[in-house]
């Protein structure tokens, strides 16, 4: 019986390590799995927070890691950077923003929302690898980097998304650029 026991206390530890140890890190480079990054992210500083910056990096040994700059309080001029890596959220700065007399902060920055959103940015990881597949011949492209950039103009519709991927060996990178509308705007390698 004491066996029994201790048998089922190290499964249900192995279950809660395996549970707990993938998450957002182990998310994968496609719509849903960056749904699910966004859902992380907005539970860390709200649905109503603003950012200037938003990158997804992915590494073979832990997973996805983020970084973006970040404030609840657009007016205040006052941001945060912030990483997120093997499971933890780490600040990494402040930053004071300058913005042109007569705007307002936020108006030089985003929210993900139905316009901008880590869905869309997912999607366009998922096309520009079949693309690499259909266009190049190269099987499996990993994602290596995918980030939102949002124009110094403050214009939202300039908004582009990027995607960096590499051959599952090693090789020649390709970034792909898209307008905020998905349509690509280039391939480069």
């Amino acid at each position: 019986m004491k066996n029994l026991k201790q048998v089922l206390v190290l499964v249900t530890f192995s279950t809660l390590i395996l549970a707990c140890g993938g998450g957002t890190a182990k998310q994968p480079a496609t719509a849903d799995g960056f749904t699910d990054i966004e859902k992380e992210i907005k539970s860390e500083f709200g649905d109503d927070a603003y950012y200037t910056e938003l990158t997804i990096i992915y590494n073979e040994t832990i997973g996805n890691s983020i970084s973006t700059t970040v404030t609840d309080e657009p007016e205040s001029m006052k941001m945060e950077q912030w990483t997120y890596s093997m499971g933890n959220w780490k600040q990494t700065s402040e930053i004071t923003l300058e913005v042109p007399d007569g705007t307002k902060a936020a108006d030089f920055m985003f929210q993900l929302d139905e316009k901008i959103n880590l869905n869309k940015l997912g999607e366009l990881v998922e096309n520009s690898s079949q693309q690499l597949t259909e266009e190049k011949d190269i099987e499996n492209p990993k994602l290596e980097m995918a980030f939102i950039q949002f124009p110094k103009s403050g214009d939202i519709d300039k908004t582009e998304y990027y995607v960096k991927l590499k051959p599952e060996n090693g090789g020649t990178s390709f970034t792909f650029s898209y307008r905020l509308d998905g349509s690509l705007i280039e391939m480069d390698y």
